[in-house]
């Protein structure tokens, strides 16, 4: 996961015009949840991961393809910026019949690292 790209502004929009893949984006929120993959034991090592998360995902979740975990993911939003995309972006969504699941859970993935970045603003100056 060492070459995942800078979290900022341009990567947020590369996700939501699917401009980084599916595993890519999964792989971004998993690190900044705090999963970390160990190659030498070839297991995930969550000791920085969240209670909330570790305990019920021992192994990071496939946010494009898991509904649950990308319901988890919504509600750890702060509700002060469960809008960030459309207030910081401009972002207006995906038109009427050119979008499906896939698309909302990369925009949920996308609203959720902006948030992460609004959180922890100071690790990103």
């Amino acid at each position: 996961m060492s070459n995942l790209p800078p979290l900022k502004t341009e990567t947020i929009w590369a996700i939501l015009n699917e401009e980084i893949d599916d595993a890519t984006v999964n792989q971004l929120v998993w690190h900044c949840l705090g999963y970390r993959y160990n190659s030498l034991t070839e297991q995930w090592d969550t000791q920085e991961v969240a209670p909330e998360w570790r305990d019920e995902y021992s192994e990071p979740p496939d946010f494009i393809d898991s509904r649950p975990a990308t319901v988890k993911l919504t509600r750890s939003i702060p509700s002060e910026n469960k809008q960030l995309l459309k207030e910081k972006l401009g972002f207006k969504g995906y038109k009427i019949g050119e979008f499906g699941p896939r698309q909302t859970r990369r925009a949920t993935a996308a609203n959720w690292l902006l948030s992460y970045i609004q959180v922890n603003s100071s690790k990103f100056k």
